[in-house]
């Protein structure tokens, strides 16, 4: 059986949901990625709510700078946004998405901000 693009990233996905949890202690850090841009968000999946959230159409992001870049800051704005919540370590959803390009430069640059992934 062959699957589109779209749904051979949401099965990996699921797949990874399987095994990754968020606490509030320990969020998961949740990427969605289009075509202009890149949004995440840290959630707690024991009270099924969202702590913070960042994306690069927020005004603080560079908007003539490449996308990987864009990310790198947005990683950056999320790792700040968590530490006024007091979160210092999230687990990594990945969403299905390569570890690659613009979801690599997002956990490289919440690494660089201080969260520990």
């Amino acid at each position: 059986m062959k699957f589109s693009k779209e749904g051979r990233r949401k099965r990996i996905h699921y797949r990874i949901r399987k095994k990754v949890k968020g606490t509030a202690e320990r969020p998961r850090l949740s990427i969605y990625r289009s075509n202009k841009a890149i949004y995440v968000q840290l959630i707690d999946d024991v009270s099924g709510s969202t702590i913070t959230s960042a994306n690069s159409l927020d005004a603080t992001i560079p908007k003539d700078v490449a996308k990987a870049e864009q990310a790198k800051a947005v990683g950056k704005l999320l790792a700040e946004k968590a530490k006024s919540e007091n979160v210092t370590s999230v687990v990594f959803d990945r969403g299905g998405y390569l570890y690659h390009g613009r979801v690599k430069a997002l956990a490289e640059g919440a690494r660089e901000a201080g969260l520990q992934l």
